[in-house]
């Protein structure tokens, strides 16, 4: 038989995995995070018809002489080229920008995958559309360990965090040192015990004229006086004297970033620490992945933080379906980090990334593969009618 006819058959072997590969790339065109492939040809075996001659000085040397046996697939690589995002505001999904994977636990087993679109299940456990858990670290009093090992990502659905007492209270701003006699400035603060109980404070700055002020606090509500009066001494409108007093109940008072100058009159509260006991309100997550809850009581805690994962060649990943992938032996050794570490990339929320599919280069490829499926049933055509040639010899 003719070579020919096999070295055809090899061509449509070939061109038809091509277009398989572009036919699924087409086929996930919206597939979120999905990373297309690339068919990559090369030639097979040749068989040696003439043997090359070495020159010498009579005569000249000759080139071998091989007729190629056909083509096959060399390789079908993964292409992790970034896709574009698609904005959904949705807090839990997210986009990795750059390099990575997010880690999800399927039956004890860890997988890998691109699609970020995540939600909670009943239990409060972040999952991705299949049920799997999302890896990561879970936060110990709002730390996070990221040396510590993965585990499900959880969010305490009516957590309730604890009281905090007031222990200091810092006031900035400037008192007028040119204030008439008998001026007062009252500013309330707000704080709280132990068990989180609340009370309203009142912080009465008082002058004399001349620039001389002095402090004093009382219970709001009853008007007890609770300290003071204190005096306050400015040297060029920085406070040189009585700069601290403490209040019942162990709250330090700071007034060092108070100063005292001329037609400005803004003295308030700058930061103070404590607060009541808050429930869970809301969460979101941030570029590093960490997912930071929101409670009644105005306070923020970071609950957890989303795990991703490098390899050395990614292409080597195995697809195990449902958008997810499975290290081998050819992806080189996993490493795991936060977002944002070196080599890994970062996150955006309320965001998915798109699949990386390029139409315009796909319907490019469909007609090539089509092109080279059709070439090679010529050649198939033209050998048959070469061997009908040779056998009508014998009539």
């Amino acid at each position: 038989m003719l070579r020919s006819l096999n070295t055809g058959i090899s061509g449509l072997r070939a061109h038809q995995n091509m277009l398989d590969v572009t036919g699924n790339n087409i086929a996930n065109v919206n597939t979120t995070g999905f990373k297309s492939s690339r068919t990559q040809f090369q030639d097979t075996l040749s068989q040696l018809v003439a043997a090359g001659v070495a020159p010498d000085q009579e005569v000249g040397g000759a080139n071998p002489a091989q007729i190629g046996l056909g083509v096959t697939t060399a390789a079908i690589t993964t292409q992790f080229t970034q896709g574009a995002a698609q904005t959904t505001g949705v807090p839990t999904d997210l986009m990795i920008n750059g390099d990575g994977f997010f880690v999800v636990e399927r039956g004890g087993q860890p997988f890998y995958t691109r699609n970020g679109a995540f939600n909670f299940d009943p239990m409060g456990r972040l999952v991705n559309a299949n049920g799997d858990f999302v890896q990561g670290w879970t936060a110990q009093d709002g730390v996070v360990d990221t040396d510590s090992p993965l585990g499900n990502l959880t969010i305490p659905v009516g957590d309730v965090i604890p009281a905090e007492p007031t222990t200091s209270v810092s006031f900035g701003g400037n008192l007028p040192t040119d204030a008439a006699a008998g001026t007062e400035l009252v500013r309330d603060v707000e704080v709280f015990d132990a068990l989180g109980a609340s009370t309203m404070v009142s912080l009465r700055f008082t002058t004399t004229g001349g620039g001389a002020w002095s402090v004093s606090a009382e219970d709001t509500a009853t008007g007890a006086a609770l300290a003071g009066p204190q005096a306050l001494t400015f040297t060029d409108g920085a406070l040189t004297g009585g700069g601290t007093f403490a209040l019942p109940g162990g709250v330090t008072v700071d007034l060092a970033a108070v100063t005292s100058y001329a037609k400005l009159s803004n003295v308030a509260v700058a930061s103070k620490d404590g607060g009541a006991a808050g429930s869970l309100t809301s969460y979101s997550v941030s570029g590093d992945g960490s997912i930071v809850g929101r409670y009644s009581n105005g306070r923020t805690e970071v609950l957890g933080q989303v795990a991703l994962a490098t390899f050395t060649n990614a292409p080597g990943l195995e697809k195990a379906g449902d958008s997810l992938y499975a290290a081998t032996q050819y992806s080189g050794d996993v490493v795991v980090g936060a977002a944002g570490d070196q080599g890994i990339g970062s996150l955006t929320a309320g965001a998915l990334e798109m699949s990386n599919v390029d139409l315009s280069q796909e319907f490019t490829n469909l007609i090539v593969s089509q092109r080279g499926f059709q070439a090679n049933s010529r050649v198939i055509t033209t050998s048959d009618e070469v061997l009908q040639e040779l056998v009508n010899l014998k009539r």
